[in-house]
This record gives structure tokens, sequence and C-alpha cells, in this order.
């Protein structure tokens, strides 16, 4: 046989076909443990860690956890991990999710947790000590002064945020993202990563102060206190 007969006789690869997906439907499916990457803000797709968040809480995550003080709203609280290590120390905490499935797999840890977007009406809005956005959290819709602006309306005076990080040299990256999976994938939605050098001149202009800029394990994040 020919090298052009060897080729021709050879199977053609067929596309992948996808059929489409809310964000909140394809990120249910990786919670449920189905493959997911997160494409449009590294420059190769990214897989969703979901077994590092749906385990318990590991040291990184106790670290800064220490910095929550008092009754705690977890923001893309996800499955629950920080809700619940809070719980056990004796926090009165609440998990918020856009995800259903999130939310289930919170409450299924003993957490109490709500199926809403930040941006929208919250329990005992003004009364929080604590607004925690970990897991680059502070990312959610796109535009991190707002919401670092709408998490100063959740906090009573004194209150404060603790929030994970990118590392110093970030900056402010807004990126369009979307999720994907074997045989789906999500709608387009805002994202944004923050570095270490720039969460100073987001929390001023949302009314915060920067408590404490801090790295431990690998993980950088930030405390900001009104």
């Amino acid at each position: 046989m020919s090298v052009q007969e060897s080729f021709t006789a050879a199977p053609l690869r067929e596309e992948v076909v996808r059929t489409h997906g809310s964000f909140s439907e394809v990120f249910g499916d990786a919670l449920r443990g189905s493959p997911v990457a997160v494409r449009g803000i590294a420059i190769d797709d990214e897989v969703i860690p979901m077994h590092e968040w749906v385990r318990p809480a590991g040291l990184a995550d106790r670290l800064l956890l220490r910095h929550c003080l008092g009754v705690t709203l977890d923001v893309g609280c996800g499955p629950g991990r920080m809700s619940a290590h809070l719980a056990t120390r004796g926090h009165q905490v609440l998990g918020v999710d856009i995800v259903g499935e999130a939310v289930v797999q919170a409450r299924a840890r003993g957490v109490a947790a709500v199926q809403r977007n930040v941006f929208e009406a919250m329990p005992a809005e003004g009364t929080w000590e604590t607004v925690l956005l970990a897991d680059g959290n502070i990312g959610i819709g796109g535009d991190p002064a707002a919401l670092l602006r709408r998490t100063a309306e959740l906090l009573h005076p004194g209150g404060r945020v603790v929030c994970d990080l990118d590392e110093p040299g970030t900056g402010v990256r807004i990126h369009a993202a979307r999720l994907i999976a074997e045989n789906k994938w999500s709608s387009t939605f805002r994202w944004a990563r923050v570095g270490a050098d720039a969460i100073a001149g987001l929390a001023q202009d949302a009314g915060f102060r920067v408590q404490l800029v801090g790295e431990r394990r690998g993980r950088w994040f930030a405390v900001l206190t009104l």
C-alpha cells in the first residue's frame, strides 16, 4: 500500500460535539465527579481541582480561616469545606452559592447554605462580621471593585473580608471564560484575577483598609477591614 493509500484509508477523527449548558449545570457536573476545565483564564484549559474542594479543609485552608472572626458569610461556598471547618470551630456560618449542587453538597456536610447570587438580597445584610472569598472568589462577576463594594454592604461596621489572591505581579486581570466538559460547555462568564500587588487600590476604592497581605504555604491572601 502506498503512503497516499495509507493516509486515505485511515479513519477521520470526528470533532467532539458538545451541547450547551448553563454555568450552574456544568459546574454541577464537576461537583458530581465529571472532569471539567476552565477555558479563557490561563493560556491552556485548566481542569477544575474539584478533588481539592470536596475534601476536608487542609492546612493552607485552616491557616486562611484563622482570620475569619464571628458570624461569617462564605460567598461561593462550593461543596462547603471552608464553612464546615468554621462550623467545627464554633462559628455561625452561612454558605452561599449560585450552583444548586454545591448547596446540596454543603448541606450534606451539615453546613447552612442557600442558593443565591451575592448581588441579590442576602440574609442579615449589614450584620455579618466576616465575608469569606476563598479559592479565587474575589473574581466572581469579573468586577472585583463592584464585589468589594457589595461585601461592604453585607458587613457590619468594623467587619472584614478575608480573600484569596494571586501572586504579586498579577495586577487585575479580567477574563471571559467558559466551562468545558466532555460533552457540554457553558456560556461565557466574566471572571477576575487579583494579585497581591493590586488589592490595596481596590480595597481603598470600596472603603476598606488593608489590615494584612500575606502568604502561607504558597497561598496569597488579604484581610480587609471597614
